[in-house]
């Protein structure tokens, strides 16, 4: 198919003398609609398609300017005024902050245009527009304002939706603000995007951009070898080190934005407090926690698991990389890897061992035998669930793996609550304020299964004011000393321990590519970065006419032809789709 494909198309050379990069995804768009998408290769290429309010500085990660070019906040923190620049879409029509204001009611009053990013606008009193100024009243303060995931869409062209639950925005080519414009989509295989030469900051340096879709990581591995396309992300350890040694690749290692970390079942309850699931009810002790804590080996694990392609986690769910929110733990506070005191910890506290040398609860009536719970299909957990075994036997414990497809993961420790320990993880913004909004007591689902988006059914009084607290905090240096307090929370009490902040892993084609900027500038992040800026700097080599796959030739015939090849499928369980409703962009 692929040869097929690829002759069909060099005999017309549509695409010679054009700049074209290719990117491969291990997943497919769930939707071509911004209200509706919530997969991470779908908002990324929203990313790329559509204006926000700000984006992250491509040096700093701070909010900058986008659409609004500049802001002013009110003296109580209740009212945000934008001033939206004056710039066109990209089929020409002005953009006012008609667009927003219409963007952000539709979402406040149709559930359908909440599925993407709901919890965005939850604390909007009211959206207005006058001229170019956006006003924005809130409920209560919101520090996070400035990191609003919303893309802001057109009205003239999305106003006349009636059914947003089932419009799939499949209208080429799409009228955005971004660097680029759809033009093609295919579904489950790939999507064509074109430069816009309307965008503000002006027109980007490449002529089309594609993402082509993979139904596994080997053969989007075996794609950027051979030539297929320039650019992949997102590699496991295992996977980027097969890259490493290829003469026409660009092995990118740089610190990642992403937090491992175990999820405890420490008594699972929904919102409105009863008891559910089945988790371990010796977990619901926090001295046990605090045991396990000491049991792990995290160096080991980032050696041996990760290959030593990640940093030890000794703090919380905010990675290094985000030098303000960072915290970690230091003196007392902080939980080396000790073995002899985590069995000195569950001694004192009267889990005795047995003959067997596995630990019962001080009653005598249970033993203590956990569960740990993973994903199907997922090498580096396996290795990761051997390891935590050898652990927890050291402290007379015995850990039993359970694995699980995507959505009944999702669903066991998430809703259920049927679980003891799980893996888990996020991928945190630059504000880290929706990471621990997961952690709230509003989170846990209710007694129906619905709503919530926990990461932890966690529920804390303390955890809870230091939230409300961080919200209102408009200085930026405040704020982040209150966000550090949420972490050492979470530490201490360990609903979840964070065991690695794993690297970013990409490769790129450095025989196609001759420029592309990360975010942030400095040793910063490509596919995996937290906006446009590697995609609206990328410059790559023109097309040569007759070009096979390996020289560069890329045009629709050929990604038929690839794709086909690799048979694309859409919800298999490799997707790395956001788990709970959420709206960070890079769960996993």
């Amino acid at each position: 198919m692929a040869g097929q494909g690829a002759t069909a198309a060099h005999a017309q050379d549509p695409a010679a003398g054009k700049k074209i990069v290719r990117v491969g995804a291990t997943q497919a768009m769930d939707s071509m609609n911004p209200f509706l998408a919530v997969r991470l290769v779908s908002t990324s290429i929203h990313r790329w398609m559509y204006g926000f309010l700000t984006v992250p500085d491509s040096k700093t990660l701070q909010p900058s300017p986008d659409l609004a070019e500049s802001w002013t906040t009110s003296e109580d923190g209740l009212t945000w005024t934008f001033k939206i620049r004056q710039a066109k879409w990209s089929d020409g029509q002005p953009i006012t902050a008609d667009d927003a204001a219409w963007t952000f009611n539709k979402m406040m009053t149709d559930e359908a245009a909440k599925t993407a990013n709901g919890p965005a606008v939850e604390n909007f009193e009211s959206v207005t527009a006058s001229g170019q100024d956006l006003t924005i009243k809130l409920k209560a303060p919101q520090a996070s304002m400035l990191d609003n995931p919303v893309p802001i869409m057109p009205k003239h062209v999305w106003e006349s939706v009636t059914d947003m639950a089932n419009y799939d925005a499949e209208k080429y080519p799409a009228v955005t603000s971004g660097p680029y414009i759809a033009i093609e989509h295919k579904k489950d295989n790939y999507v064509k995007l074109q430069a816009n030469p309307n965008y503000w900051r002006g027109k980007p340096k490449i002529d089309e951009l594609q993402v082509i879709f993979y139904d596994n990581p080997q053969a989007a591995i075996a794609g950027l070898k051979n030539g297929d396309i320039d650019l992949l992300g997102r590699m496991t350890p295992q996977e980027f080190e097969g890259i490493q040694n290829n003469p026409n690749i660009e092995a990118w290692n740089t610190q990642g934005r992403r937090a491992s970390y175990l999820q405890i079942n420490h008594g699972a309850t929904t919102s409105d407090d009863k008891p559910i699931g089945d988790g371990h009810p010796a977990l619901k002790d926090v001295k046990v926690r605090q045991a396990l804590h000491y049991a792990i080996d995290k160096q080991k694990l980032v050696d041996e698991v990760q290959n030593g392609l990640a940093k030890v986690a000794d703090g919380s769910i905010v990675p290094p990389m985000y030098k303000d929110f960072f915290w970690e733990a230091t003196g007392d506070t902080k939980v080396t890897y000790d073995p002899a005191k985590a069995n000195k910890i569950l001694d004192d506290a009267g889990y005795k061992k047995g003959a067997d040398g596995i630990r019962t609860m001080p009653d005598g009536k249970r033993k203590l035998e956990w569960r740990f719970t993973i994903h199907t299909d997922t090498p580096i957990e396996d290795k990761l669930a051997e390891y935590m075994t050898g652990f927890l036997k050291e402290i007379g414990v015995t850990l039993t793996t359970v694995k699980l497809d995507s959505s009944k993961f999702t669903e066991e420790t998430g809703i259920t609550g049927n679980f003891d320990i799980a893996i888990s993880g996020w991928s945190v913004n630059p504000d880290p304020e929706e990471v621990f909004a997961t952690h709230l007591c509003s989170r846990r689902p209710d007694a129906n299964g619905e709503g919530g988006g926990t990461e932890s059914f966690y529920c804390n009084k303390t955890f809870e004011q230091l939230y409300k607290d961080q919200q209102k905090e408009l200085d930026r240096t405040k704020r982040a000393e209150i966000i550090k307090k949420m972490q050492e929370q979470l530490y201490t009490d360990a609903p979840i321990i964070a065991i690695y902040y794993t690297n970013d892993l990409e490769g790129y084609r450095k025989d196609r590519i001759t420029s592309i900027t990360p975010i942030p500038e400095d040793k910063g992040l490509l596919y995996g970065g937290s906006g446009y800026w590697p995609f609206y700097t990328v410059d790559v080599k023109a097309q040569a006419a007759g070009g096979g796959s390996a020289g560069g030739g890329s045009n629709t015939g050929l990604i038929a032809g690839i794709v086909g090849g690799v048979i694309v499928v859409g919800a298999a369980a490799f997707l790395l789709t956001r788990r709970r409703k959420s709206t960070a962009d890079e769960r996993e």
